[in-house]
């Protein structure tokens, strides 16, 4: 598990972000972090230190959790840690990230992890965003995390996800899905939520929906 402030300035307020899986933090460098201290988390390769570092939220007034993808999971396992923040908002993912009713369906899954390195290097990233023009922002600014690294990544996701609970306590305030979403179901995702009475919102985007924010405050305010 890896951290990156992408704004950090002593402000009393702090955004943790979760990304998702195979992400790092340029990709999301550009949205202006006003008067938020903005931590990126990611990397999920090994997640067992993770309660070491959560002194980093101590010192702040109000606390706020954005979850990605994957990290919606991820984040969710450390719920604990987070009991105390203001609002934590689930952007296209769900708690049971692998999952025929609330997720990706299992054979598509496995499919993906069987051939995550074939993905990784061909459309996988293309079909993260909805727009060809999307993509092709994306890879001014890509993920620099080597491919051997995010695949391993994804098998030690699955590993975890397999032996996690499948009952959900309360925990997310809202979530955003996207209905353009080639990535997560968005049917899935509507599925989960509306399950555990959680408010959500529907985004004309695609699984990756940041280019549609300027701020992450943008974000925060839905």
């Amino acid at each position: 598990m890896q951290f990156h402030w992408l704004n950090k300035n002593n402000n009393d307020n702090l955004i943790v972000f979760f990304a998702g899986w195979s992400f790092d933090y340029k990709p999301f460098d550009f949205l202006d972090c006003g008067d938020f201290d903005v931590l990126a988390v990611y990397d999920y390769n090994d997640i067992s230190h993770f309660e070491q570092k959560s002194h980093k939220f101590i010192n702040y007034r109000h606390k706020y959790l954005i979850s990605w993808s994957m990290g919606v999971y991820t984040a969710y396992k450390f719920r604990k840690i987070f009991a105390d923040f203001d609002k934590k908002i689930a952007v296209n993912g769900t708690v049971f990230p692998v999952d025929d009713e609330f997720g990706i369906p299992q054979k598509p899954f496995l499919l993906t992890l069987r051939h995550a390195k074939t993905g990784l290097e061909g459309k996988f990233y293309q079909n993260i965003f909805d727009k060809p023009e999307e993509f092709q922002r994306y890879i001014k600014t890509p993920v620099e995390r080597t491919i051997d690294n995010r695949v391993e990544e994804l098998q030690a996701l699955y590993e975890n996800i397999k032996t996690s609970s499948k009952v959900y306590e309360k925990f997310y305030d809202k979530a955003l899905i996207s209905s353009n979403d080639k990535i997560i179901p968005p049917k899935n995702q509507i599925n989960f939520w509306q399950n555990f009475n959680v408010p959500f919102e529907l985004l004309e985007c695609g699984h990756f929906p940041y280019y549609n924010f300027t701020c992450w405050n943008d974000i925060l305010c839905r």
